[in-house]
């Protein structure tokens, strides 16, 4: 008998313990899941080892952006151009940065007029870009991935 009064009261001891582990209402206290992507943003621009330090998200970008410029038009200037007429025009270079952090040529926009007059000057943007050093790529969520950037050449030159 005092075996049975002992379980009994174990019994209620263990069912009163036990009643907030059973929930009877749906609980929301579930955590929502970040499933929509931005493809057309970084978190982090791609950067050159001297642009590195910076933190500034835009900062940086800038300087990612002098620095290319800087880079390309040294490399433009080391050449002599023998012109017609006068030209100053936008030459626009599609640049793909991959994932480890390499320059790809996607393509080069440019006038018949400067096609004409500089036959060469694809070829010489072409050697230029692939003698730029090596960047740190673009980060998107902790994760190196692979952007597009339109870098535009003002061809500025006299007869």
């Amino acid at each position: 008998m005092m075996f049975l009064r002992f379980s009994f009261l174990l019994f209620v001891i263990v069912l009163f313990n036990s009643c907030d582990k059973f929930s009877f209402y749906k609980s929301n206290k579930k955590q929502p899941i970040d499933t929509i992507v931005d493809f057309s943003s970084v978190d982090m621009f791609p950067s050159f080892k001297d642009c590195n330090p910076i933190i500034d998200k835009d900062k940086k970008a800038d300087c990612f952006r002098e620095t290319i410029h800087q880079k390309i038009g040294a490399e433009l200037l080391k050449h002599q151009f023998t012109i017609k007429d006068a030209i100053d025009e936008l030459v626009y270079v599609d640049v793909l940065i991959n994932s480890n952090g390499e320059f790809l040529i996607a393509g080069i926009a440019s006038s018949q007029n400067i096609k004409d007059q500089i036959p060469k000057l694809d070829s010489l943007l072409i050697a230029s870009i692939q003698s730029l050093p090596k960047v740190y790529p673009a980060i998107k969520r902790g994760i190196p991935v692979t952007t597009k950037y339109r870098l535009p050449i003002k061809i500025q030159l006299q007869e």
